[in-house]
């Protein structure tokens, strides 16, 4: 066993010192050169000190760098305006996707412009992720466009730092639903007018007046086809949801 009891010692919490008396047998004592272990009663058969670590060896402490801050953003919209595109072109790992092919029972249900090639719909969510400057990392949740899938779109938004509502402006009647949702849940948004083939129906101007969005909403125009367009378009959206949380600070 690597540690025995001396019996001669009684379990006390005073310290015996280092270097005392021991027992020896016939009654006689002799000192002892750091017999006792510095637990009380207990000394370790064969221990060695600790080797002496050089400072120059080992050099200076390394800073550790600290986690990205995770951060909620919502991608939304109506159907068929470039949503699942938008995760994909920005995202840093594969997206998770939940397409579904459309079949002819979707006909009359989910109308595409008549020069549409989509071939799919999502029919839960998107999800990707992207790391903004190593201090901030965004997790890109996109919702289903069809108004019945609607019920997903809560549990998507709760605890999302802000929203990107992506509108075709060739279609602005099917966007009404997004705005109108995160003006009622009080959640900072900006309207991404999606460049479709890099042009838009209507100018910037326009699209403002015909979904009836305030001055303080941004409404810019992007390609979600290209990932520098996308990222652009989210550090506009992550600039007015850091303004309202130091508006909201400095009034509290």
């Amino acid at each position: 066993m690597d540690y025995v009891r001396s019996p001669e010692w009684p379990l006390t919490t005073d310290r015996p010192p280092v270097g005392g008396l021991g027992p020896e047998s016939g009654g006689r004592h002799r000192e002892q050169q750091s017999a006792y272990a510095p637990n009380v009663g207990w000394h370790h058969i064969g221990a060695t000190p600790p080797p002496s670590v050089d400072a120059r060896v080992v050099g200076p402490p390394v800073k550790r760098r600290r986690a990205p801050i995770p951060v909620k953003i919502v991608i939304a919209g109506g159907f068929g305006v470039g949503k699942t595109t938008t995760v994909g072109a920005i995202s840093e790992i594969a997206p998770l996707t939940t397409e579904a092919e459309m079949t002819t029972a979707s006909i009359g249900v989910d109308d595409l412009h008549p020069d549409s090639t989509k071939t799919t719909t999502t029919v839960a969510m998107d999800f990707g992720s992207v790391t903004i400057d190593g201090s901030l990392k965004l997790y890109l949740f996109g919702t289903p466009g069809q108004s019945r899938f609607g019920f997903m779109w809560d549990d998507l938004t709760r605890g999302a730092l802000g929203a990107l509502v992506v509108v075709d402006s060739a279609r602005l009647d099917e966007c009404h639903f997004a705005i109108d949702y995160f003006e009622r849940a009080d959640l900072p948004f900006v309207v991404a007018v999606n460049a479709f083939d890099g042009q838009l129906t209507h100018d910037l101007n326009a699209v403002r007046w015909a979904l009836a969005v305030g001055d303080h909403v941004p409404v810019v125009r992007f390609d979600a086809r290209q990932r520098l367009s996308v990222r652009d378009a989210l550090l506009v959206l992550l600039d007015r949801a850091l303004d309202r949380a130091l508006r909201e600070r400095g009034g509290s």
